[in-house]
């Protein structure tokens, strides 16, 4: 049956405003779901974007770090590399070097994947870690509050590369994904995982990623190749943070900075 997503996307002037544009996002949805239930549950990707935007969180001369309920929330991670946590790639020391170690998140609010150890032993810890977090049973699913996203200039997005196994994981919630094109392995959430969350967007700025942006939202259905078109959120709405470089295939958005597409697949 074919379902419809609708994709809204905001464009940015560099990648400035682009980051302080995502620190107001996750600010607004963390204080959303804390209003609602007493509890955000948030989890976060890496990248030179990421960056920009935990430096804004934690930044004392920026609103964010008093207004943030860092008390109330949770933070995970949507993939890491298989390194150890003080390696220059990992995910992890990225998140804890820009934000962890400036804001008053205490270590047992902080989940994160182990990627020095063996990958399918690293995906299994983090997968009984989220099952514990959420109390989930069975084929249970756990259900993020907000879920931040990147896309490479592949296509892909989270840890799941074209032509991967991880594109066919339907029933794990954490999958050690082997990425050949990178002779490496990744430990990832699976794609039925990130659909599951309430606010899923993606953060994406540069050249280099707007034809594949245009491809994954404006061309043929093709996962095997595209990966982020896997991304179609049970809520029906997904979100693109652009900067305009990253946006520049796109319809234009007007004076207004935002654009809307309906997505039949």
């Amino acid at each position: 049956m074919a379902k419809t997503i609708s994709v809204e996307y905001r464009v940015y002037d560099g990648p400035d405003a682009l980051a302080h544009a995502a620190a107001e996002h996750f600010l607004e949805e963390a204080q959303k779901s804390v209003a609602a239930k007493g509890k955000a549950r948030i989890a976060v990707s890496g990248g030179s974007t990421p960056k920009r935007t935990f430096a804004l969180l934690a930044d004392p001369q920026q609103k964010f770090l008093n207004a943030m309920p860092w008390a109330q929330l949770e933070l995970y991670f949507v993939d890491e590399r298989t390194v150890p946590p003080t390696d220059s790639d990992s995910n992890y020391r990225m998140t804890r070097e820009a934000m962890l170690d400036k804001v008053p998140l205490k270590p047992g609010q902080v989940f994160r994947i182990e990627g020095e150890l063996p990958p399918d032993e690293a995906a299994a810890r983090y997968e009984s870690t989220l099952r514990n977090q959420f109390k989930l049973e069975g084929a249970e699913v756990p259900r993020f509050d907000v879920l931040a996203l990147g896309m490479g200039d592949d296509g892909h997005t989270a840890s799941i590369f074209p032509h991967t196994a991880g594109i066919h994981e339907l029933s794990r919630l954490v999958y050690a994904n082997k990425v050949p094109q990178k002779d490496t392995w990744r430990v990832t959430l699976t794609w039925p995982v990130i659909v599951q969350a309430s606010e899923v967007f993606f953060l994406i700025g540069g050249k280099d990623k707007a034809d594949p942006l245009h491809r994954v939202l404006q061309g043929p259905y093709d996962p095997e190749t595209l990966p982020s078109q896997l991304i179609q959120p049970k809520s029906g709405k997904l979100l693109f943070l652009l900067d305009r470089d990253a946006a520049a295939l796109l319809p234009p958005t007007g004076g207004s900075g935002v654009g809307r597409l309906e997505i039949t697949r």
